[in-house]
């Protein structure tokens, strides 16, 4: 049986690939450019994306379970559907879907809602599905780590409401014992699942964590969404810029916190203690 990743090539794709191949399973990675892809032995790779029918329906063929992950672009919710009826003509009954936490509260958010309509098309096209709806990912910060190695300063708007902040390391080993478990089996129910970490953290708590790393002072940086949004045009277009100062926003306004039992089951899921922000810390700035 063989499971099909999207996304194969970005950072929680990548470790998903390897994630399933250490533990033995057929893998097919959808890739843009196979000449830029390094995957374990054995690893099967297929060109194409997720607007290129054809090639979707190539990758398709002889798949039992599909990871979908799709990035944030103006039309992920178009390829996400694309993806799901492709996938339903082929005959796979199994999807593991990387979602977002909070997707069912943040509908103002482009990105949040478009993964929520995603989840209602799981749901009514009748997959076996898991969705997976992570928290802030951990490694968004290494966009601003020498902010706070050269400045002391914590920039990131996050707010006090608090976020379960994740390592994408403990996402892709979940969403791979995931996919193992759903391709084992016969279809089962829908279920969503919450990917959080230990600890539901503040800017002044993020802050904190880099001042114990670093023997030195670090203060937040505030809750500037706009400022926030300004910076993010430098490197990245408007429209998506806008989109992650929409989600800031609702970070102040709501936080990003676990349910009771999230963190007690994915604990035992991994058979280990999740990653923590300090640990993420001390080893971005050991590599600086």
């Amino acid at each position: 049986m063989t499971i099909l990743i999207t996304g194969a090539s970005g950072n929680i794709g990548r470790q998903v690939v390897q994630q399933l191949s250490s533990r033995g399973a057929a893998v097919r990675a959808l890739v843009r450019d196979p000449s830029k892809a390094e995957f374990p032995e054995g690893v099967e790779v297929v060109q194409g994306d997720l607007l290129d029918v054809e090639a979707l329906r190539r990758a398709m063929a002889g798949v039992s379970t599909l990871f979908l992950l799709n990035g944030v672009v103006p039309d992920e919710f178009t390829q996400a559907l694309i993806t799901l009826n492709l996938a339903r003509d082929a005959g796979v009954e199994r999807v593991v879907y990387l979602s977002v936490i909070h997707s069912d509260r943040y509908l103002n958010v482009p990105h949040f809602a478009g993964k929520f309509g995603v989840e209602r098309m799981l749901e009514q096209m009748g997959f076996g599905a898991t969705i997976l709806r992570p928290a802030y990912f951990m490694q968004n910060d290494l966009t601003i780590k020498d902010v706070v190695l050269g400045h002391g300063v914590y920039p990131m708007p996050v707010g006090s409401k608090g976020l379960a902040m994740i390592d994408t390391r403990d996402i892709a080993e979940i969403a791979a014992l995931e996919l193992m478990r759903r391709d084992a089996s016969a279809p089962l129910p829908l279920q969503r699942m919450n990917l959080v970490g230990p600890d539901t953290l503040t800017g002044a708590d993020v802050a904190e964590a880099w001042s114990a790393v670093l023997g030195r002072p670090v203060v937040y940086g505030g809750d500037d969404t706009a400022g926030f949004e300004k910076n993010l045009q430098n490197f990245m277009p408007g429209w998506m810029a806008y989109d992650m100062r929409l989600m800031s926003e609702r970070f102040l306004s709501d936080g990003m916190n676990p349910e009771a039992g999230d963190v007690e089951r994915l604990v035992a899921l991994l058979g280990r203690p999740l990653r923590t922000y300090r640990d993420f810390a001390a080893e971005l700035s050991a590599s600086a």
